[in-house]
């Protein structure tokens, strides 16, 4: 059974969903538009339990809610490189990197090299970009 077309009939916990729901709201993200859903969603959705399906969402041309995975990305290195790996797994980012490189769209390079650069140049964090989407809405590479 495919989660395209089914509809998504809503989160169990906002503010926790599971990957499965987290899937479907994205293959359906009218279904609870993101000024229904709770102040500040995208940090709260943006950890290492979701980081492996907002990946895969990220990845996906056709998912409607791509650009919202690829903004939680972008969020998801910030925090892992700006806590010098505290936060989330130096491993598990890397990966994600290797595999946007080899497999990713322009999007997905874009996210890799402006995360390697912020790796090797911490200074060139600026909140707006990484945490507010701005890498998102104007693609770029920085550094």
């Amino acid at each position: 059974m495919s989660l395209q077309g089914s509809g998504f009939a809503g989160f169990a916990n906002p503010v926790d969903p599971s990957p499965a729901e987290l899937r479907a709201w994205a293959h359906d993200p009218g279904s609870v538009p993101l000024d229904q859903l709770p102040p500040d969603w995208d940090l709260l959705v943006t950890g290492d339990h979701l980081v492996a399906t907002l990946f895969d969402l990220a990845m996906d041309p056709t998912c409607p809610a791509r650009r919202f995975a690829l903004h939680c990305l972008y969020i998801y290195a910030a925090d892992s490189i700006r806590t010098k790996f505290r936060a989330h797994s130096k491993r598990k980012l890397m990966k994600m990197l290797d595999r946007a490189e080899s497999d990713g769209d322009e999007q997905l390079l874009f996210w890799a090299h402006n995360s390697r650069a912020l790796q090797a140049r911490p200074e060139l964090f600026d909140y707006h970009d990484w945490c507010e989407g701005g890498l998102v809405r104007r693609h770029r590479r920085i550094g």
